[in-house]
């Protein structure tokens, strides 16, 4: 995208980082020519599925796409479909303190296109705790169930592979608990104290049904209640 629209990202010229590039045989690397004529074929939708290494650049040329109907330097109000693959407002990394993750990438976006378009910005946000993530997790997991029991017969009856519970441990109140709070049955949520959380008592707001300080003692806890069972 960059190469082709020159001057897409103003700043450009004060970054100094480079990414390497690999060569088969110490010679230079070969310029990239893409297969379609980026100059007039549009976005057809826009996906971010990890978090932004330049936000500033990212936003601006996020901003062109979706203001443009999927062609950066044209005008057009029709936007094309923006998928967000989390929603993580804050993650735990090496630093001490939390890091700000995709959501809150998302919220910066969202406030800048909504003060520079006339629309308000659209969006679909999957990940935790989007209640679709459990739900799909759990279907996977009764497909799974079923091709590893020798005596399952698929005879459509959903209802004959419920689980009695799925355990979701997390370190994160606001997404992963809230999100198998969501789901409800048959999630039983577990809160470690691994990383964003790190309260003495159970969250105020998104509670679990277990608070542990470390995976282990999750790990322990589901052990002994299904041997038991």
């Amino acid at each position: 995208m960059l190469p082709t629209f020159e001057n897409i990202d103003p700043v450009s010229q004060y970054k100094m980082w480079t990414t390497k590039q690999e060569s088969g045989n110490g010679s230079a690397p070969k310029k990239l020519v893409p297969k379609y004529n980026t100059t007039s074929d549009r976005v057809k939708a826009a996906f971010v599925v990890s978090d932004p290494v330049d936000w500033g650049r990212d936003i601006q040329v996020l901003c062109d796409i979706l203001r443009s109907g999927g062609l950066p330097g044209h005008k057009n109000t029709q936007q094309p479909p923006l998928y967000f693959a989390a929603d993580d407002l804050e993650y735990q990394g090496a630093f001490p303190f939390e890091r700000l993750g995709m959501g809150a990438f998302r919220i910066a976006l969202e406030s800048v296109f909504n003060r520079i378009h006339c629309n308000a910005l659209e969006y679909v946000s999957f990940g935790k705790p989007n209640p679709f993530v459990f739900k799909n997790a759990e279907a996977i997991l009764r497909k799974l169930q079923s091709s590893c029991n020798d005596n399952a017969i698929d005879n459509g009856d959903v209802g004959s592979n419920r689980f009695k519970t799925i355990y979701m441990i997390g370190d994160n109140p606001l997404v992963d608990i809230k999100g198998a709070r969501q789901a409800g049955h048959p999630w039983f949520s577990i809160l470690t104290r691994t990383g964003v959380f790190r309260g003495k008592d159970n969250h105020a707001e998104f509670p679990a049904d277990l608070v542990v300080d470390t995976v282990e003692e999750a790990v322990d806890y589901i052990l002994k209640e299904e041997s038991t069972s």
